[in-house]
């Protein structure tokens, strides 16, 4: 197994991955980007090239943001990087030595640069609940994909549950591709509009997002969807798959709903697997109750020449993760000698300028969008957290008592946080819970300790390595 070595690594190929190796390349440096899907776009722009080249009515209904990403996508294929799709980050050394496998079985592969930027996004806060696991209930975002990738829509008495603007972003894609919503289940707080409103001031800088905001408001309330505010309470019930859905608003009698497809959106959060596994320090985020990669402004770790760019360092949405990838490779472009210090902070002072802009709204929308208690620590005992090993909440809460203070110490207990996602999807629900048993903040309790492989890797792959 041969080791290829390049100036820059880039591990994801979304707006930050993509804007940070076209701003590199400029300088000479020789990149690669790995990233697992089959195509370039992230999470937000899946499927981008193909949207405007297969489908392009619908394409234009995604909005100028698309343009815009798909116009950063010809920028990067006219560039010097290379790419490499359908790779997963199994291993990175502390020398920096990367290890990746492809989809389709084949050896694992290494490569070394004196540079790595980490771009892998965000990723859906799970929610869970009595009858999350069911058949017909998923992620909004799953729906998202789908629509994207392959142009599937879905049918029947459709329910949406959560609350957030990517909830009610993919409420009206939903609605402009001709889907009727049966019922729309929001689960904002009552009080979080007054509790924003100090933040309203400085999110006026950002008039375009609260304009976009109040018409997919409008879109939705005057869908014809039911809309049900302030829901507190939710369980999905079927035999096989999903029938229906019961819902409480406050303290008041439970309501249903019959159900063929429930899609749930409780937020997004960094995807912090790679930063854990090198052992970044991570700080706390309170608004948004998750645990975020600690950054300076070029979007450098606590980990020497391990920069983080995106949603993967704080959520803040697809035009600053562009900026943030352009000044994180600035830094690269500085650290090797292409460029010094006074040119980095001149090419840097217009993206800051613009970055400062796309951030003002940020602390509105995280006040005005809490994740709720309800979900954060599901009060049914039985709830599934862990869904890989089928653990509940009343065996977390056990293994506490018996004197597992954290989740490195529930993990071996009762295998939370074991099965192939490496508590991925489970993690930060599991440091709720036992910070709440212990009756303490999660700062105090910790996250899993995130080991290699990160992802999945056969013995033969293992075996292969040199």
């Amino acid at each position: 197994m041969s080791l290829t070595k390049y100036d820059y690594v880039i591990i994801g190929a979304g707006p930050a991955g993509m804007a940070a190796a076209v701003e590199a390349c400029q300088y000479g440096l020789n990149v690669l980007v790995l990233d697992e899907q089959p195509t370039i776009g992230g999470q937000i722009y899946r499927n981008i090239e193909d949207l405007e080249e297969q489908r392009p009515g619908e394409f234009h209904q995604l909005g100028a943001d698309y343009q815009e990403a798909f116009e950063l996508a010809q920028r990067f294929h006219s560039s010097e990087a290379k790419y490499r799709p359908g790779r997963s980050i199994w291993q990175i050394d502390s020398d920096l030595t990367l290890y990746h496998i492809g989809q389709d079985g084949g050896p694992s592969e290494t490569c070394h640069a004196p540079r790595i930027l980490i771009a892998t996004g965000a990723m859906e806060r799970p929610m869970p609940f009595p009858g999350w696991t069911l058949p017909g209930v998923m992620a909004c975002t799953a729906a998202d994909v789908l629509y994207k990738s392959s142009g599937l829509l879905p049918r029947g008495e459709i329910v949406l549950l959560g609350s957030g603007p990517l909830l009610l972003l993919i409420a009206c894609r939903l609605l402009d591709a001709g889907v009727k919503i049966a019922a729309y289940l929001d689960t904002n707080p009552h009080l979080a509009p007054f509790q924003a409103l100090p933040y309203l001031p400085e999110a006026l800088r950002g008039h375009d997002y609260l304009l976009k905001g109040i018409a997919m408001l409008w879109q939705m309330f005057t869908s014809g969807a039911k809309v049900h505010l302030g829901v507190t309470g939710i369980e999905a019930q079927g035999e096989a798959h999903l029938q229906k859905v019961q819902f409480q608003q406050g303290t008041a009698t439970w309501k249903e709903l019959t159900a063929d497809l429930l899609l749930l959106h409780h937020g997004v959060v960094p995807n912090v697997q790679i930063t854990r596994q090198l052992g970044c320090e991570h700080a706390w985020y309170e608004k948004q109750r998750y645990w975020e990669p600690v950054l300076d402004q070029w979007g450098n770790t606590s980990i020497e020449n391990i920069a983080v760019a995106g949603d993967s360092g704080r959520v803040c949405g697809s035009a600053n993760s562009v900026l943030t990838g352009r000044l994180a490779a600035l830094e690269t472009a500085r650290a090797l000698g292409k460029i010094d210090s006074s040119q980095q902070t001149a090419l840097a002072v217009p993206l800051l300028k613009r970055q400062n802009q796309e951030l003002a709204i940020r602390p509105f929308l995280d006040t005005l969008f809490p994740p709720r208690r309800p979900w954060l620590v599901p009060q049914n005992e039985e709830t599934l957290i862990c869904r890989c090993e089928e653990v509940s909440v009343r065996e977390i809460r056990g293994a506490v008592r018996l004197g597992a203070l954290s989740p490195d110490r529930v993990k071996p207990m009762i295998r939370c946080g074991m099965g192939p996602c490496q508590g991925r999807m489970c993690g930060l629900t599991a440091s709720e819970i036992i910070a709440d048993e212990r009756q303490v903040s999660p700062v105090d309790v910790g996250y899993f300790r995130v080991r290699s492989p990160i992802k999945p890797i056969t013995l033969g792959q293992l075996a292969g390595i040199d």
